[in-house]
């Protein structure tokens, strides 16, 4: 079963071999929900090994792609959810300090977290995103 009003993108930029969509899009004035940026490269290798602001540099650059495939920046989300796999608040707070960065002036509500393990070989962060925009859908 489908829903016309719902839009998934998939990022030909981004790997391929993700069960699931990198973003959804719905409405006139558009609600964006990304999954979960990942660490990977263009080959889905796993970046900056054991380097938890290296792999946020990365997840940070990929959520960038997503949300303009999907016809979004940085300054049209409106929340996002930060995933660190440590138990570590120096870590939690060295990823933060590169999210922060990167979205710069715009203080969109934000959930940092520390957790066991994500879905990845040696991943150590993700970064999902609610991201609203004006106007007709993008082309997936």
């Amino acid at each position: 079963m489908t829903n016309d009003a719902i839009t998934f993108i998939r990022p030909a930029a981004l790997i391929d071999q993700a069960p699931y969509a990198y973003a959804a899009t719905t409405g006139a004035e558009r609600t964006v929900y990304t999954a979960g940026a990942c660490p990977l490269d263009a080959d889905g290798r796993t970046v900056a090994v054991g380097d938890h602001v290296g792999q946020a540099r990365q997840v940070m650059a990929n959520l960038v792609v997503t949300l303009r495939e999907a016809g979004a920046e940085l300054t049209d989300v409106v929340k996002t959810t930060v995933y660190v796999a440590t138990s570590r608040r120096d870590d939690l707070n060295a990823v933060w300090d590169v999210v922060h960065s990167t979205f710069g002036h715009h203080d969109a509500p934000s959930t940092l977290l520390g957790v066991s393990v994500l879905g990845w070989p040696d991943q150590l962060v993700e970064v999902e995103a609610v991201a609203v925009v004006a106007g007709p859908a993008a082309t997936p």
